[in-house]
């Protein structure tokens, strides 16, 4: 299925879909593809918030930086935090009676980040549109209950078995 389709078929379920990329067989091109595909989703949702800054600060040369800042963090940063996460989440599994393989924590992190992206674009738009307030911050709340959501969905699957 494509990666649109697995997507729309997370919001449905979590685990399903991590199993289903399970199954393909190990590939760590493949999960290191799906960590920089969320990243640059990422980095492409913070362009209406960072136009918004630029905008506001005159256009001039230094209300680009934001881009550059966002970019180093979420292109080359944010992939190492991914992996860092996963390895604690799989550490913290083993204590618990975990027996899935470093691979499966690492695609459930990784597919959590990106099936939850259609809602960081979400917070991109209302950050460049309405800025600063509480429906920014509402939509923040709902972009990382959606990926924790996702997250623990694919981690149970991939660690115990069980959607």
């Amino acid at each position: 299925m494509a990666l649109t389709g697995d997507i729309l078929a997370t919001y449905r379920g979590p685990g399903k879909v991590v199993k289903r990329l399970l199954a393909r067989g190990r590939s760590e091109p493949f999960a290191l593809s799906l960590a920089m595909a969320g990243c640059v989703v990422a980095f492409i949702a913070q362009w209406p918030r960072i136009s918004r800054e630029a905008y506001l600060a005159g256009n001039n040369a230094e209300g680009y930086l934001p881009y550059y800042s966002a970019f180093i963090a979420l292109i080359f940063i944010m992939p190492i935090v991914l992996y860092l996460l996963a390895a604690v989440s799989h550490f913290v599994a083993g204590l618990m009676g975990g027996r899935g393989s470093g691979y499966g924590a690492r695609m459930a992190v990784f597919w959590a980040f990106l099936a939850a992206s259609p809602v960081f674009l979400l917070h991109g738009m209302v950050a460049g549109f309405i800025g600063p307030g509480p429906q920014l911050s509402a939509v923040g709340l709902i972009w990382l209950l959606v990926f924790v959501w996702f997250w623990i969905a694919g981690l149970r699957q991939a660690e115990w078995g069980m959607e």
